[in-house]
């Protein structure tokens, strides 16, 4: 390595949004001839691994995740687990500690990337390692919840904290319903890991870090990153919108068979992650909102968490009525790859922000159903602030129903309604933003400079 390069060590949050958009920076970094070390859940690996395409310069450091009593054997990411038991694998990830720190002091690197590991900065910094909070949720989602004038130290939040923004917050269409508040309050004082809850994790890491990274660009989020960074007292770094590298794959030919049958851009696709189980009354609601549509539909989900099976879930006489034109596919998809098929005209969507990169880069209209945390507000950053998509109605209790499924996505797809039209002309806008010549590297290149004079500090 020149004098120029630099070693990076990658340890994000054992949740596959988390690895796989560290695996993006590490690629960009990567490209640039720096080496990535990244420690990663040993046999996670093989299922991430051809997301790697620098493999001369970014190492895999497997990790064996620690028995934790409760958690079942063999698992070692959010995906393997309800999401009851996430803070079983985040003790369980904490215990990783000493293993980290001897991986870290043999491996020297300049720098540690890391997020909701809190005790990585102390121990970067008894390495005279620089520890940087890559943050994969937006400055917004951050700003709004951890605020310094929130004064969580003296407080826990509650719904009416939350159902408004921090005084001194950029203008802006972010504002939580009372039962997203509600819900947020709750997860933010539940511990997550032994002994330490979610807020405090956070408080601390974003307090004792170097400086903080995010996947956004200040033309999408300028406001938000500035307000954070005065209120942080610390150093706000952008990486630009990191786009996903071109799938090497080609989608499964049962897929291109399926939407090769349906004309350009009259296919519903709704996929929510890894993670998200619907409960059965939603899950209902949502697949029979796209029957009342009449339109073709792909809908990648789990299973509900009452069901057995994908079968047992289905509303009554469902797989009849929409025989040839929908499809539940109960297992993971190949969701870059369908986003960019001809025949896909609306992604309806949970809004994690992974999937959302992947949908502003594709020419499929958005609908929003955003089903927990940080969801809610990168919802109303894109229904509000960019106006790219719209979002499902809930009632007061954070339901919707079949009719409200069914207007947005008509809504959307409908060339001559309002909304149809607004959400269109801002998607284009913005898709051509972040394909725009340069921009990507120019950020990326932007950030390596800076690291450089953290480095020097």
């Amino acid at each position: 390595m020149d004098a120029n390069t630099y070693h990076v060590a990658m340890y994000p949050w054992f949740a596959l949004g988390h690895l796989t958009s560290y695996l993006h920076i590490s690629n960009k970094l990567a490209e640039r001839g720096h080496k990535i070390s990244f420690l990663m859940p040993r046999n996670t690996i093989p299922k991430l691994s051809h997301f790697n395409h620098h493999p001369n310069l970014i190492y895999f450091i497997p990790i064996t995740v620690p028995h934790v009593n409760g958690l079942p054997l063999g698992s070692e990411t959010t995906a393997d687990l309800p999401f009851s038991l996430h803070s079983l694998l985040m003790t369980a990830m904490d215990l990783t500690e000493p293993v980290i720190e001897v991986s870290l002091r043999d491996l020297r690197p300049h720098m540690v990337f890391f997020d909701f590991t809190y005790w990585l900065p102390a121990m970067a910094c008894r390495l005279g390692i620089k520890a940087l909070h890559y943050c994969t949720i937006s400055p917004a989602t951050v700003g709004y919840l951890i605020s310094p004038e929130r004064k969580l130290h003296e407080k826990s939040l509650t719904e009416a904290d939350l159902t408004n923004p921090p005084p001194s917050f950029p203008p802006s269409a972010i504002r939580l319903q009372p039962h997203e508040a509600r819900e947020l309050a709750t997860a933010t004082v539940k511990d997550y890991g032994k002994g330490i809850s979610f807020m405090e994790r956070q408080l601390i890491s974003f307090t004792r870090c170097d400086a903080i990274i995010f996947k956004t660009c200040r033309e999408m989020e300028g406001p938000y990153c500035d307000y954070l960074e005065s209120q942080m007292r610390k150093q706000v770094l952008l990486a630009g919108p990191v786009l996903p590298d071109t799938p090497t794959s080609i989608l499964e030919e049962k897929w291109v068979t399926w939407l090769g049958s349906f004309k350009p851009k009259t296919v519903i696709f709704c996929a929510f992650g890894s993670e998200c189980n619907l409960k059965s009354n939603q899950f209902m609601e949502l697949l029979l909102g796209f029957e009342l549509t009449g339109m073709p539909f792909l809908a990648a989900l789990k299973p509900p968490i009452e069901a057995e099976t994908m079968n047992s879930a289905l509303p009554e006489g469902f797989s009849e009525r929409t025989k040839g034109r929908g499809v539940v596919h109960g297992d993971w998809v190949q969701q870059q790859l369908i986003l960019s098929h001809p025949s896909v005209g609306c992604f309806v969507t949970h809004c994690g922000s992974g999937s959302l990169t992947e949908a502003m880069i594709n020419e499929c209209q958005l609908v929003l159903l955003p089903h927990a945390g940080d969801q809610f507000i990168n919802a109303r950053i894109m229904s509000g602030d960019l106006k790219v998509g719209a979002e499902v109605e809930k009632s007061e209790n954070g339901l919707f129903n079949r009719k409200a499924v069914c207007k947005v996505v008509r809504d959307v797809m409908d060339n001559d309604s309002e909304v149809g039209q607004m959400v269109r002309n801002n998607h284009a806008k913005w898709r051509e933003f972040l394909f725009s010549k340069g921009l990507e590297n120019s950020y990326v290149d932007d950030l390596v400079q800076k690291l450089h004079g953290l480095l020097k500090s």
